[in-house]
């Protein structure tokens, strides 16, 4: 129950840390960067950090690390095919999600065979 309660407490504070900065940001679309990603992920590592030791907290945080590039890549994909206009933003993203599973399972095949 403490951890719970933590939880909806360190998320809600660094939810409302990371507005603060997103709406100083300029231009107003990086905003949303600072949203909820960055909270939830802090929030999520205390928690593990907490609960399971700084070794499994290690492996989370590099798992986090390896989805951020993945999804980073996705993204710039999406833009520069939605930019084209020639696709259907639906359909590009549903399309780049393999992309990010791939580059995602790549990170992780790199790192596990660096670990072993």
């Amino acid at each position: 129950m403490i951890d719970l309660l933590f939880r909806f407490l360190a998320g809600g504070v660094l939810v409302s840390l990371f507005a603060v900065i997103g709406d100083m940001v300029r231009p107003k679309s990086f905003a949303g960067l600072f949203g909820a990603a960055p909270s939830v992920a802090l929030a999520t590592l205390g928690l593990t950090l907490m609960n399971e030791g700084s070794a499994y907290a290690a492996i989370e945080a590099r798992s986090m690390m390896i989805g951020a590039v993945a999804f980073m890549l996705y993204a710039a994909v999406c833009n520069a095919a939605i930019a084209r206009g020639r696709t259907h933003v639906a359909a590009v993203a549903i399309g780049c999600l393999a992309l990010w599973v791939a580059v995602a399972l790549a990170g992780w095949g790199i790192v596990l065979r660096g670990a072993a």
